[in-house]
């Protein structure tokens, strides 16, 4: 049997950064991943240029069933900590739009830096390794400690004090997500939030999308909401139509928050006052409605919705000084105030994350402890989850030093008191 002070489980964003400073902290470090390759969702992140954090991550960037729970860990561990790390290892990078940070030649960068942080804390890797189970046991009355960990592995018997579960979430499966995580929590009886795909693409129903398939690979500017009063949420970014329905950093961020049954709003020309541009028009020109539109919007889009006149009560397919008011107000409308609701999602395949996740009421916010001894989680299989934009592998970074700052101290203490 081979003994660790911490077993760390996943070697993606989370775990492996936890495991690296737990090393430099003087810990004896496993890091244990059933695959063979480490991160791979840093490996095709942003491109292949991984967007590695956002400058302007706050609290307020998150959420889940507890948005609070994120503070105390973004507050000491902040973008610039890690942008100093970067700096150390001479990793070039730049700001491409609304503080997110990219590398400048390749997200391969960021998984050597990570890697190279692991040598330095002396941490011993078991890649490929499948766990087969987790039993604890607790302390005798005349030890210290809380009690400690026998885990079976396909490369023996290990004993440790500690174990930190920084397995993801489900999104993503074809670079081997799994609900690992998910089932040791439920092993040790702690509270799931239900997990479901984030930061996804939404769809529709086939015959109802129909109309607006046509303008699959069509992307613009929009403003997208949810929700009424005090819930509303809302996002200015870019839409992309798709044969399915809608992508694109709008919808992604939407549908974080998005409840299945309920209708999304989008404002199709959120930079312009179509009602005033087509009316001025009406006075002025005897073109067609659809190119006076094609004049604020994507001509495909100003095409596609003048079709839709008839089905609504209005000829849109006329001369602009042909028309009414009424029938220019309806269109106006329709572009700046479409409601819709969506069927689904795209599903984990395409998620690039998982909302839900254990329950933060069972960890401490200052440590990622659980409720179970000994026990912690990190990163993504915690019920936190970041808006697009680098916000989520800053919460793994964030997560990852708290939670191995809090493993050196238990460890300190418990040997102070040998």
């Amino acid at each position: 049997m081979q003994n660790f002070d911490v077993v760390i489980v996943g070697a993606g964003a989370a775990g492996l950064f936890c495991a690296g400073v737990a090393g430099q902290l003087g810990l004896k470090v496993l890091l244990v991943d059933h695959s063979t390759a480490v991160a791979e969702k840093i490996r095709i992140s942003g491109g292949g240029r991984c967007n590695f954090t956002n400058v302007g991550t706050t609290a307020a960037n998150f959420l889940g069933d507890n948005p609070n729970f994120c503070r105390s860990a973004l507050s000491r561990y902040t973008p610039r900590h890690f942008i100093e790390l970067l700096q150390g290892h001479g990793i070039a990078f730049h700001e491409k739009h609304k503080g997110q940070l990219f590398c400048d030649r390749s997200a391969e960068d960021i998984i050597q830096l990570l890697l190279a942080e692991c040598d330095a804390g002396q941490v011993t890797r078991w890649q490929p390794c499948n766990l087969k189970n987790i039993v604890f046991s607790a302390s005798s009355p005349d030890e210290t400690g809380a009690g400690s960990y026998e885990i079976g592995s396909d490369r023996g018997m290990i004993h440790t004090r500690s174990v930190v579960i920084a397995t993801g979430g489900l999104s993503i499966p074809k670079i081997g997500a799994t609900d690992f995580g998910y089932r040791v929590a439920r092993q040790f009886g702690l509270r799931l939030v239900e997990p479901r795909p984030a930061l996804v693409p939404l769809t529709f129903d086939g015959d109802a999308w129909a109309p607006y398939a046509q303008l699959a690979g069509l992307s613009l500017p929009v403003q997208i909401e949810v929700g009424s009063k005090k819930e509303k949420t809302g996002f200015l970014e870019d839409l992309l139509f798709t044969h399915r329905g809608l992508s694109g950093p709008a919808v992604l961020q939407i549908s974080s928050y998005w409840q299945a049954g309920t209708p999304i709003r989008l404002n199709l020309a959120p930079n312009t006052d179509i009602l005033q541009s087509l009316t001025h028009a009406k006075s002025t020109s005897r073109k067609l409605i659809a190119n006076e539109l094609a004049t604020q919007v994507p001509a495909r889009l100003a095409d596609a919705w003048v079709q839709q006149g008839s089905g609504v009560g209005h000829n849109w397919q006329r001369p602009i000084n042909e028309a009414t008011d009424k029938a220019l107000t309806a269109l106006a409308e329709r572009l700046t105030r479409w409601e819709l609701t969506p069927t689904g999602t795209e599903g984990y395949k395409k998620a690039e994350v998982t909302a839900g996740g254990v329950d933060t009421r069972d960890l401490s916010s200052q440590t990622f402890e659980s409720k179970q001894p000994g026990l912690y989680f990190i990163g993504e299989v915690v019920d936190v989850t970041g808006w697009l934009g680098g916000y989520n592998f800053q919460w793994a970074w964030a997560s990852g030093f708290a939670c191995a700052q809090g493993l050196a101290a238990t460890l300190l203490k418990e040997r102070a008191h040998a």
